[in-house]
């Protein structure tokens, strides 16, 4: 004699997915991608992501050459590569991605002098542009993946640099 076997419910729905299953993101990832967790601020993350990168350049020394370029272009390989893993996530330019922010901040910044005044200027013209998007940043803010991401920052930083190297230059800041 057999053992009777169980049929299946056919009221159940399909078979639920682990909870390991679903796409995660490691702590590291996470920290690196956020901005140190910025991106999880409640309100204006993308601004809370830009604050956190002024914070680091005030670092004595951040703003030399021969720191904040290597971190620069360092920091754009791991965002490009951080943010994808984050979108498969959070879907496309997830607000939880504020390492674009902090990028975008440090390139407003190089070359400048490092002063309070310029600081909190580039900062401002920074969040406007970042949020405006002017060409050709609309257009990577709308391509999927992590240069996506990054780069439209990267371009709103470079427009917001030039502003205030001109402003700098002109002697209006």
């Amino acid at each position: 004699m057999t053992p009777p076997t169980e049929s299946p419910n056919p009221n159940s729905g399909p078979p639920e997915t682990a909870a390991s299953d679903a796409p995660s993101v490691g702590f590291f990832t996470k920290a690196f991608a956020s901005g140190l967790f910025s991106g999880y601020s409640p309100v204006a993350s993308g601004t809370v992501g830009s604050a956190v990168g002024l914070a680091v350049y005030f670092i004595p020394g951040f703003e030399q050459a021969y720191v904040i370029l290597p971190l620069c272009v360092l920091v754009y390989i791991l965002g490009v590569r951080t943010a994808e893993a984050m979108e498969k996530v959070y879907g496309q330019d997830p607000g939880e991605v504020t390492i674009d922010e902090v990028l975008g901040m440090w390139v407003s910044l190089l070359f400048l002098p490092k002063t309070i005044m310029v600081a909190i200027i580039a900062f401002f013209v920074f969040r406007i542009l970042d949020i405006a998007k002017p060409y050709p940043a609309r257009r990577f803010d709308n391509t999927p993946g992590g240069s996506g991401v990054m780069l439209d920052d990267v371009i709103s930083g470079i427009y917001t640099n030039l502003l205030i190297q001109a402003a700098v230059a002109l002697k209006i800041i």
